[in-house]
């Protein structure tokens, strides 16, 4: 798969990109786009190697990883560029993963477009780390996590717990576990389980409750609260 090319200026792909959602109240960011930021990490993906460099991803190995999950994602954004207003706000979005330990400060929307490459980083970074296999993650779901970001009201790093999970690791998951479901959203692209450092687990959990934006769970014991954009409802 060849890449598609990049804006010097901004780090992004206009190319082929979808309209973002609307919020009220948004502000475009002054200045340029800072830096993809990734910690300096040599790991396996299966039988390939991914090299990230110090506070950039490398595209090659990103490329070779997720060219099919890059496929399908440029299907859906494509499609939701027919029907999404064109006004809307630049969107950045910050994950720690906690289990592989990388890094990713980055938009994923620019001048009110979704942007492919972005969106490819985005579905690296919250693959099922137990396997290496790469699900594109829904861009509602996205949306959510930036809007639970602004509720948060400070520098906002979601820390990972799952992100995309693979059928069989669900399976896996769910031999030790009752409270994994069957046909869980993770295997979809549309869940996360995430916390936010030195801010209270009780208090992320009511923000991400008050957007009715789908399913929210609570987990105290082990950390974390879950969200998805299945119906509204709690547990």
């Amino acid at each position: 798969m060849t890449a598609p090319p990049i804006s010097s200026k901004e780090g992004a792909i206009h190319a082929g990109s979808a309209w973002c959602f609307p919020e009220k109240n948004d502000r475009s960011p002054s200045g340029s786009q800072p830096p993809v930021e990734l910690e300096r990490k040599d790991f396996a993906i299966g039988s390939q190697q991914a090299f990230f460099a110090d506070r950039i991803v490398s595209r090659r190995g990103f490329l070779k990883a997720g060219a099919g999950a890059a496929a399908g994602l440029l299907s859906a954004s494509t499609a939701l560029g027919a029907i999404i207003p064109r006004h809307a706000a630049d969107r950045r979005l910050c994950f720690y993963n906690a289990h592989t330990g990388e890094r990713l400060r980055i938009f994923y929307c620019r001048d009110g477009r979704y942007l492919p490459e972005a969106l490819y980083r985005i579905n690296y970074i919250l693959r099922d780390f137990r396997t290496g296999e790469i699900k594109p993650i829904d861009v509602h779901l996205l949306d959510t996590l930036y809007r639970l970001s602004r509720k948060v009201s400070r520098p906002c790093t979601f820390h990972i717990i799952s992100g995309y999970r693979s059928p069989a690791t669900n399976a896996r998951l769910r031999r030790k576990s009752r409270g994994v479901a069957k046909n869980s959203y993770h295997m979809y692209g549309k869940a996360i389980d995430i916390y936010v450092p030195g801010y209270r687990l009780s208090r992320l959990r009511r923000q991400a409750l008050k957007l009715r934006a789908g399913g929210v769970g609570y987990y105290p014991k082990t950390g974390f609260v879950h969200l998805d954009v299945g119906p509204v409802r709690q547990w």
